[in-house]
């Protein structure tokens, strides 16, 4: 294409607050399996001392018989899922409710995440963004759910999003 213009495509760029409408359910694409190295390193990156987390010996012994993943990396995990289909466009986060952990996750589960809209309104103090409540769950391999919570951000509407890519100056 030599001398002609980049035709440049747009991939996925997330949901704004317009496209969001009450009821909606979104679903991960794809699953993550939980592995030994993930439960260890957030472990102890957070300095969580509890050895249900990273004692084999002492885990054996407990009503698991086994390693318990720490649950918040289950947060981060199933908050991380969610990105794509509920917060590429956020402009902050403003919580979390209601977080529960019906189920543990062991290493070697595979988790998926199902969102569903609760809420949207425009934002008080913010003309550029809407609130949107969610929640979320987190599914294993299954079927059963290993937690669940509520989730509030601030949305940019489409017309005041953030530019990602700044124009390149090839001159």
């Amino acid at each position: 294409m030599a001398g002609s213009e980049k035709r440049i495509k747009t991939g996925w760029e997330g949901r704004y607050y317009e496209d969001f409408e009450v009821g909606d359910v979104y679903r991960s694409r794809f699953g993550r399996t939980v592995t030994e190295a993930d439960n260890l390193l957030f472990t102890h990156l957070t300095l969580n001392t509890n050895p249900l987390h990273f004692d084999a010996r002492y885990s054996e012994q407990s009503r698991w018989g086994q390693i318990l993943v720490n649950s918040t990396f289950t947060l981060a995990l199933v908050v991380g899922m969610s990105v794509t289909d509920v917060s590429e466009n956020a402009m902050a986060n403003l919580g979390w409710e209601e977080v529960r952990l019906p189920n543990p996750v062991f290493v070697g589960d595979t988790l998926y995440c199902e969102t569903e809209v609760l809420s949207k309104r425009a934002s008080k103090s913010r003309p550029e963004a809407g609130i949107v409540r969610v929640r979320s769950r987190g599914i294993n391999q299954d079927g059963k759910v290993v937690i669940d919570f509520v989730r509030g951000m601030m949305v940019y509407r489409r017309d005041n999003s953030q530019d990602r890519f700044p124009e390149v100056d090839e001159g």
